[in-house]
């Protein structure tokens, strides 16, 4: 498929988009039907395979968890035999067994085709270069981006993650007009260059792509003046396909275009597993509409985001997300406040004298649970101004959470700092 026809299909009106969608569900759930799991749920369901005829009928099945694919650990949910898997990829499996993916060489072709026209939607063209700083291995991100700026046809510079010094070294010299990684290591890489005495007036980047991690509007902002390009967003996950089941487009940046035509979208609440309605959040549930080797059908994310089905500027019909807010097992829960990571990160944008550099600590004295907010100041920020940024930014945090926060400001470079993977924001230290 060339680009002209990734234009026509990204521009379907929503009835030819529909009726492509239950053509091939009705194909996939055939596909599911060799994999003794759906076998099994399709009879506790009281559904036979022809039963589902369009997506209209999905709601009919239960949803797909990761539980459910640790379950059949390693190979339990291929709908091919070995001999037709391509490759594999996992989790880093650090809260147990890790979710295995399994890739026929279709798949393989598909992986390239959707981060390729991701590439596309951000900007990229055939001819650029890309410093592709996601990891390579196990790890779906680098391979993914990989795979699609060769389809796109562009210049891969395979660096993955960490060696900051070498990174940089290869940005100024290879002068790529593209970098892909997380957007945290994208703000360690503008601070790096500062520090270097590199303005971002002399870099070559033009467009970052990014993913792996939640983040916002202020992340974005920061990102784009350190380096001096226009980011985007890139969404994905191992267990659908890799990075390239979303994008943002470089025209509108409000949201990222779920490829609709292999990916069907749901949204349900984070309890009840109900449906919401387009602009509410909720969990986003995705099915895999061409995938062979693994078809995965209403697989509960866990991400917290909404749809947005409104005309964007891009062209594009298919449904945007927001961005992914957080996710629904990465929930804090502090004296029985609920709240999301991304949420005190949207509150410390707010101060100009802080850098974005932050940390979470949760602990315990006696019963009583305690989370303590690590942040570094801005450079040159006075001593003297210090107590009084403290006490504005606990007020804030108590009249927009509803929590009492313990601000502690570290000296600078003392809030762990992304070495290309994803960065964990949050210390637990409170008893199981």
């Amino acid at each position: 498929m060339g680009f002209d026809e990734f234009a026509q299909v990204e521009r379907l009106g929503r009835k030819e988009l529909r009726k492509l969608q239950d053509a091939r569900l009705i194909e996939m759930v055939r596909r599911a039907d060799r994999v003794s799991f759906y076998r099994q749920r399709f009879r506790q369901a009281g559904l036979k395979v022809e039963d589902i005829g369009s997506v209209d009928d999905l709601p009919k099945l239960p949803c797909t968890r990761k539980d459910d694919l640790r379950g059949q650990y390693p190979f339990g949910m291929f709908a091919l035999p070995a001999e037709r898997i391509a490759r594999i990829h996992c989790s880093s499996g650090t809260t147990g067994k890790p979710t295995v993916s399994g890739y026929s060489r279709e798949d393989l072709q598909l992986l390239g085709e959707v981060n390729a026209r991701s590439l596309y939607a951000a900007g990229a063209r055939p001819g650029m270069t890309l410093h592709n700083a996601f990891g390579y291995g196990l790890f779906t991100g680098g391979l993914g981006l990989h795979a699609g700026a060769e389809r796109l046809g562009m210049t891969v510079v395979p660096v993955s993650g960490g060696m900051t010094d070498r990174q940089m070294t290869l940005i100024e010299d290879f002068k790529p007009q593209v970098i892909s990684c997380t957007p945290s290591y994208a703000l360690t890489l503008a601070e790096r260059f500062a520090d270097r005495g590199r303005s971002p007036q002399e870099l070559s980047l033009e467009i970052a792509v990014m993913g792996a991690e939640p983040w916002n509007e202020a992340t974005r902002a920061q990102v784009d003046a350190g380096l001096g390009l226009r980011s985007t967003n890139l969404y994905g996950l191992s267990e659908i396909i890799g990075p390239g089941v979303s994008q943002e487009c470089r025209e509108e940046r409000n949201g990222s275009h779920i490829w609709e035509d292999h990916f069907y979208p749901e949204i349900l609440d984070a309890l009840s597993g109900a449906p919401v309605a387009d602009g509410e959040e909720g969990v986003l549930v995705l099915t895999t509409l061409t995938k062979r080797a693994m078809p995965l059908l209403r697989y509960w994310t866990g991400d917290i985001t909404s749809l947005n089905r409104q005309p964007c500027r891009c062209g594009r019909t298919h449904v945007r997300m927001a961005p992914v807010r957080g996710r629904s097992d990465d929930m804090l829960i502090v004296r029985g406040v609920n709240f999301y990571p991304s949420r005190v990160e949207e509150v410390l944008h707010e101060f100009q004298q802080l850098t974005p550099h932050y940390q979470l600590v949760l602990s315990r004295e006696g019963s009583r649970d305690l989370v303590t907010l690590r942040v570094e100041p801005a450079p040159n920020l006075p001593q003297a101004a210090r107590s009084q940024l403290v006490g504005r930014l606990g007020s804030r945090l108590k009249s927009t959470l509803g929590l009492t926060f313990r601000v502690e400001i570290a000296a600078p470079g003392q809030v762990p700092r992304s070495s290309g993977g994803k960065l964990s924001r949050v210390d637990d230290r409170r008893p199981a």
